[in-house]
C-alpha cells in the first residue's frame, strides 16, 4: 500500500471527529501526542486504534504522519457502519443529513421532539430488524449523536437505543466540509468490527497501538460503559491487560488510557497492580458522566505506556 497521509501539496487538511463520544480524547490530545514514538512515519509506518470511539487520537495520527497501513476496529456495529459508510458513500450520507438539519432546525421544541423520538424509532427498527440501509442507519447515528442528551450512545437489553432528546439550540447535524475531509482521511484505513483480539495479526513491532477501552467506572453514575450491548468488568479489563502483554512481546508500541480509580479511592491499586510492568502516567481531565452540572471537575486519568 503506497504512503498516505492527510497532506496535499504541503497543506495540512483540517479533520476532527464526526461525533460526541463519551470519553472522547479531545481535550487529552495534547498529552497523548507528548507519548507518540518518535519513530512514528519513520520505521514504525503502521497504526492500530482497536477500540475507536469518536476517533481524535487516529485523525489527529492521519493528519501529521505518513503510513503504510492503518486499522482502526470497535465492537459497536453502528459505529463500525457509520465510519465505512462516510469512507465509501459521503456524499449520499451528507445528503440525508442535509434533508433531517433542514426539517429539524427550524420547528419548535414540541415539533423536535416528535421529530427526534420519530427518528430514534426508525433507527432502532432499521438497528434490530434490517442488515440493509446502512447509510441510512448511518445518517440516523449521526443526527441522533447532535441532538441527543449529552451526546451518549447507550442501549438497553434489547439492543436498542434509548437516549432520550438533548437541548441543543442549533446543533450541527451536517458538518459537510469535516465529513469530506473525514471520508478523505479514511481512505485506506481498514474499519473493521471485531473484538480487538483480532488485531493480533495486524500488529507487529513497526506498529503503535492506542488502546481506549470503555473506562473502569468510578462510580455507579458515571458507569456508561454499555455503548455496545456487551459490558466491560474487571474481568475484561484484565483479559485487556493479558492482550497488551502479548503486544508487548511482538515489540509494538503501545499506549493505553483509563480512568484513574485513585480519584475515588486512593487505596484502590487495580492498575498500578495490572500495570505494574508498564509507565503509569497521570494526566489532569475535566470529565462531567452524569447531568449534574456540579459533578463536572478536574480529575485524574491514565497513560499507560510500554515504553519510555
Amino acid at each position: 500500500m503506497e504512503n498516505f497521509s492527510l497532506f496535499e501539496k504541503e497543506e495540512k487538511i483540517e479533520c476532527k471527529p464526526f461525533i460526541k463520544w463519551v470519553g472522547g480524547k479531545g481535550q487529552l490530545l495534547p498529552e497523548i501526542s507528548k507519548l507518540y514514538p518518535v519513530e512514528l512515519g519513520k520505521t514504525i509506518n503502521k497504526y492500530a486504534e482497536i477500540f475507536i470511539g469518536g476517533g481524535a487520537v487516529l485523525f489527529d495520527i492521519l493528519s501529521k504522519y505518513r503510513l503504510d497501513e492503518v486499522y482502526i476496529s470497535d465492537k459497536n456495529l453502528e459505529l463500525i457502519n457509520t465510519y465505512k459508510t462516510i469512507r465509501d458513500n459521503v456524499y449520499i450520507l451528507i445528503k440525508s443529513l442535509k434533508e433531517m438539519e433542514n426539517q429539524y432546525i427550524p420547528m419548535n421544541n414540541e415539533d423536535r421532539k416528535v421529530y427526534y423520538y420519530e427518528r430514534r424509532s426508525e433507527y432502532n427498527n432499521l438497528k434490530i430488524n434490517i442488515e440493509e440501509n446502512n447509510i441510512r442507519k448511518a445518517a440516523l447515528f449521526i443526527f441522533l449523536n447532535k441532538t441527543c442528551f449529552n451526546g451518549l450512545y447507550r442501549v438497553n437489553k434489547k439492543g436498542e437505543y434509548n437516549v432520550p432528546m438533548g437541548a441543543y439550540k442549533n446543533p450541527k447535524i451536517c458538518d459537510e466540509e469535516n465529513l469530506k475531509n473525514v471520508s478523505l482521511a479514511l481512505k485506506n484505513v481498514k474499519i473493521i468490527y471485531a473484538d480487538y483480539r483480532e488485531s493480533k495479526d495486524f500488529i507487529d513491532d513497526n506498529t503503535f497501538v492506542y488502546i481506549d477501552p470503555p473506562y473502569r467506572p468510578l462510580n455507579i453514575t458515571s458507569s456508561f460503559t454499555s455503548y455496545t450491548e456487551n459490558d466491560f468488568s474487571d474481568k475484561e479489563q484484565i483479559e485487556l491487560a493479558n492482550y497488551i502483554d502479548i503486544l508487548n512481546e511482538k515489540g509494538a508500541k503501545v499506549v493505553i488510557s483509563n480512568s484513574d480509580p485513585k480519584n475515588t479511592n486512593e487505596n484502590d491499586n487495580f492498575f498500578d497492580d495490572l500495570y505494574k510492568n508498564y509507565n503509569i502516567n497521570r494526566v489532569k481531565a475535566n470529565r462531567m458522566l452524569n447531568s449534574k452540572a456540579n459533578s463536572r471537575g478536574e480529575i485524574n486519568e491514565l497513560l499507560i505506556t510500554n515504553y519510555k
